[in-house]
């Protein structure tokens, strides 16, 4: 791809239709979502998410460049919704903010919307470096920072980590690997347990 002036990459020649390019961007980040969370984002290829929408890999570079490109905007366009939700985690008392951030992540996880994108995500992480940055850049900066600034505690972002560790590997166990009796557990028996825990990570002295 050439570069337009100041170092930009130049759009393709050759737009599509109006009448095609109204659902085709979200009809290859469909499939992008599929294509990563079934092979994690080193055995995927944009040839094979251009294949699995339908389209020309010609198309899928017009609208999102590089594979890492369609990579963090499928990941992240399904996952933006979910991202509000921290602003709310403290509202309300903070000896109940364990009990209010388990019940949003593993929510996030029974919805089958958002699933999807966080298994590309993790299945990915452990593999490709480029997946790990997009993981951390989600997590890290637009959901743990968010809760360590309401805590007003010492160490606040270490303990928004270690909460997030907790959580995380809980919903690696259930959701990816499917480790039983965990992967079947009734969902209200989980937040019962992981919310105290997840509140002396975030709260304790």
């Amino acid at each position: 791809m050439t570069a337009a002036p100041g170092g930009t990459p130049a759009r393709r020649r050759g737009r599509p239709p109006r009448t095609e390019s109204a659902g085709t961007r979200d009809r290859i980040l469909a499939a992008a979502r599929e294509e990563f969370s079934a092979r994690g984002y080193e055995r995927t290829s944009v040839r094979a998410v251009a294949k699995a929408a339908g389209v020309d890999p010609a198309l899928v570079h017009h609208y999102f460049g590089t594979k890492e490109q369609v990579f963090a905007a499928a990941v992240e366009v399904a996952f933006a919704p979910a991202l509000d939700a921290p602003r709310g985690i403290a509202d309300g008392p903070l000896d109940r903010i364990g009990e209010r951030l388990t019940r949003f992540f593993l929510g996030i996880w029974e919805n089958p919307v958002t699933r999807a994108p966080l298994l590309a995500i993790l299945r990915s992480a452990l593999d490709h470096e480029t997946a790990a940055a997009v993981l951390r850049r989600l997590v890290g900066a637009q959901v743990l920072r968010r809760v360590a600034d309401q805590l007003d505690l010492p160490d606040a972002e270490l303990r928004a980590e270690l909460a997030a560790a907790q959580l995380v590997g809980c919903a690696f166990l259930r959701y990816v690997i499917k480790v039983e009796p965990l992967a079947s557990a009734d969902l209200e028996a989980l937040v019962a347990r992981l919310a105290p825990v997840v509140q002396g990570h975030l709260t304790a002295p």
